[in-house]
Formats: structure tokens, sequence, C-alpha cells
């Protein structure tokens, strides 16, 4: 069986007008009639908010909800199609290493989410764990940071952030530190662009970031990075793609 997130009920179609405040963008239906729906991205989302997109949204029946419709997924003008839901991200990985798609995290007998750790008060997205009794097969505890990377540069390279991280350059200092401790320690990069064929850390974003990632990966961090497919149905886990610390 396949990791294959779907959208249920099935998402509507629309083109985009404009995302701003971060949280909030205007879309145009298929009857020309225009809305205001949320957009679940804190990042700049460069390359993934081009006007007159085709935009992917849900609706939800919380009857509290200002903004009832989410932004989910789009498609544009060269066909790609990328995911601007970035919480989707953690549920994708999860649901992967549950049905063993992820073989270099194979093996573990528990898996939980959002779990206090670290130094400077984080929460790890999943920690992978190992029940057995015997000290000796046991695996050390996995913590694995998820990120959703959706910036297309030239030649198919994908980057991640993109945006100065002052967030993500703390979870690589914990990651860090529970390798020291240790532990095994995974900053999975979850590509949901379907654009992207490589990916490299952005450091023309963010060199600090980028020179954190060096660092952690010469001091034990291990780095994955998947591709996903991605349409107005579904997000399934891909296959593997080459990363590029450079």
């Amino acid at each position: 069986m396949k990791c294959q997130v779907k959208f249920n009920p099935s998402l509507q179609p629309a083109r985009l007008i404009q995302r701003y405040k971060r949280f909030l963008a205007d879309i145009r239906l298929e009857d020309e009639q225009t809305i205001t729906i949320h957009c679940p991205n804190t990042g700049a989302m460069t390359g993934c908010a081009t006007v007159d997109d085709q935009v992917w949204y849900s609706t939800s029946d919380n009857k509290k909800r200002k903004y009832p419709n989410t932004w989910e997924v789009s498609q544009n003008a060269q066909g790609h199609w990328f995911c601007i839901n970035t919480t989707k991200a953690n549920h994708i990985v999860k649901e992967a290493i549950d049905l063993n798609q992820i073989s270099e995290l194979s093996g573990y007998e528990t898996i939980r989410s959002e779990v206090k750790y670290g130094e400077e008060n984080s929460r790890i997205d999943l920690l992978l764990q190992d029940q057995s009794a015997s000290s000796d097969t046991k695996k050390p505890d996995c913590y694995i940071e998820v990120k959703s990377v959706t910036l297309l540069g030239e030649d198919g390279r994908g980057y991640f952030p993109d945006a100065v991280s002052t967030r993500g350059q703390k979870h690589i200092r914990e990651l860090i530190n529970m390798v020291d401790e240790g532990h095994r320690a995974v900053l999975f990069f979850l590509v949901q662009h379907t654009g992207i064929e490589t990916m490299s850390p952005a450091r023309h974003v963010d060199v600090k970031y980028a020179d954190l990632l060096v660092q952690a990966i010469e001091q034990g961090v291990e780095v994955l990075c998947y591709r996903t497919k991605i349409d107005a149905q579904k997000i399934e886990i891909d296959r593997t793609i080459e990363f590029i610390p450079v």
C-alpha cells in the first residue's frame, strides 16, 4: 500500500487573484465570484503565488471559522503542481513511515508526534522509538524534523528555506544536540513541488541556515529528501532525490 493523503471531500477549483497578509488569499471562482480563503503557509511562497495560477481549495464545515475555505494545492502555467498547505507534510511523512515506505526509517515500533524536547523549548515533528527489551539490539531514539519544500530554482533545483528562518536554525541546533546525546537525528525534506528534481539549502536566502545545515551533516545529522506526486485528488510519496549540500 502506498502513502496517499486524499482530499475528502473533493477540492474545488479557482484562480488566484492575490495572496496577502501571509494567511489570506483572494480567488476567483468559476462563476466569476471572488472570495477570500485561508492560506496555511508562513513562508514567502516564492513562485507559488502567481496571479491566475490554478488554485484548489477545501471547505470546512466548522461554522466558527471566519474563512471556511483553505488553499490546498496549485498548478502553474508550466504544469507543475505544488502543495500550499504545509501542515500536510508531517501527516504524509508519518503515514509513509507507518506503511514502511521510508526504508531509512524502518524498524521502529512506535512513532509519536509533536514531542517536547531539546534545550530551546522545541517540539520534534516525529519521534521514532524502539521498545526492544535488549539494550544490545535496541535502536537509538530517532528525532525527525520535517520541512516542506516548494522553492524551485533553475534546472530543477529545489531550495529550503524560502525566507530567513530563525525557527529553522533553532531546529538544526536541536538536532545537533540530539546527536551529541547519542540519539539519531534526521532532517526530512518533503519536496511538494513536482518541478523539483534535486535539493539544496537556500544559501542565497538564509546563509546562516545553510552553514548550520553543513555543520549538522558533519556532526552526524542525517538528511533525507523525498519527492511527492500531487494532483487535485491526493498527495503521495514518490521517490528520493539527490541532496546537494552546497
